[in-house]
């Protein structure tokens, strides 16, 4: 899923629950700095909720997920502490106004630019903003170091910068402008017209819905019948909807499924969904004549073509480090 690929500085820095036990657990060591299990917790967050509500079961594909994508964000942020080692010895500086925009762009991606649930995410967890603040700052080093390293990287084609565009454009748009259309049926957990209902049972139940879904049923008569919410006599229609009035989780699985496919179960803390996209109405996306989309472009393409120059030398600083790895 798209959660991974980060098109420019993707961090991954959201929140997670985490034991308090763990909070100050060690992950690596890298130089005798300490990655700790918290900012693995941090890194793991966005694609654990999309995961937790994607297989409500937690299934061995759930949990093979989540440990792929532990050990890769592992191995990042050993990398990222190399990284660091070596521009401290340079005294160079990150701009205070590059960290603000890196910041905006994650509260826009992650949370729908909502900023107030973005930090109650931040005060739930017990995190400040001046910590998050401090992990999006090393990791803009980690991209100022790589730049710095391979400047002579040869410059970008015009070709090769319009690919790059209409690679990354769908995620370069202002995704607080999008909107869509589509079909919701909702199972409570508790069902008050039936007191004998189980959270195991509405889950069967549903699972017994998208399989008569996948078959070809009407949706519309399904959701009349089953759903429980104010739109159950509509046949589940909800139209023209708004991105930021949808959760997080739901607004992903809505804008990166294909249209028209059956999307569910997905679970959330009241209950099951199931979905079918009508339609989307994505929010614009700057044009690559603006110089700070040329720059950003520009600098994905230079980076592709230092890639293995890059894994090069952080092998080489790995081989020099003292690292240890816990998890």
């Amino acid at each position: 899923m798209k959660f991974l690929l980060h098109i420019v500085l993707g961090l991954g820095l959201a929140l997670s629950a985490t034991a308090a036990v763990e909070l100050n657990g060690i992950a690596a060591k890298v130089n005798g700095r300490v990655v700790t299990k918290n900012e693995v917790a941090f890194s793991l967050a966005p694609l654990r909720a999309y995961l937790a509500s994607k297989y409500p079961r937690k299934t061995p594909s759930y949990y093979k997920e989540i440990e792929e994508a532990k050990d890769k964000i592992v191995e990042e942020l050993i990398e990222r502490e190399l990284v660091l080692y070596e521009f401290n010895t340079m005294g160079a500086q990150i701009p205070e106004h590059i960290v603000d925009s890196e910041i905006r762009r994650k509260v826009r991606s992650d949370y729908n630019n909502n900023v107030g649930l973005f930090r109650e995410e931040l005060q739930s967890k017990g995190i400040s903003f001046k910590k998050y603040r401090e992990l999006i700052h090393r990791q803009l080093i980690v991209q100022a170091m790589r730049s710095q390293q391979f400047s002579d990287t040869p410059p970008a084609t015009p070709e090769e910068m319009r690919s790059e565009y209409a690679k990354i454009k769908p995620e370069l748009r202002d995704t607080s402008k999008d909107r869509c259309d589509f079909q919701k049926i909702y199972i409570p957990k508790l069902d008050e017209d039936d007191l004998t209902a189980t959270p195991e049972s509405q889950l069967v139940l549903t699972e017994e819905i998208v399989a008569k879904l996948k078959d070809g049923a009407d949706f519309a008569e399904l959701a009349k019948e089953h759903s429980k919410d104010a739109w159950a006599d509509d046949g589940g229609l909800q139209e023209d909807v708004a991105r930021i009035d949808l959760s997080p989780v739901i607004a992903t699985m809505i804008f990166e499924e294909p249209t028209g496919s059956v999307i569910g179960p997905l679970e959330d803390a009241g209950g099951f969904h199931i979905i079918v996209v009508k339609k989307k109405y994505l929010g614009p996306a700057p044009a690559l004549s603006d110089p700070e989309v040329r720059k950003l472009v520009r600098r994905n393409v230079e980076r592709e073509k230092s890639s293995e120059r890059y894994q090069r030398w952080i092998d080489g600083l790995k081989r020099k480090a003292m690292i240890t790895r816990n998890m």
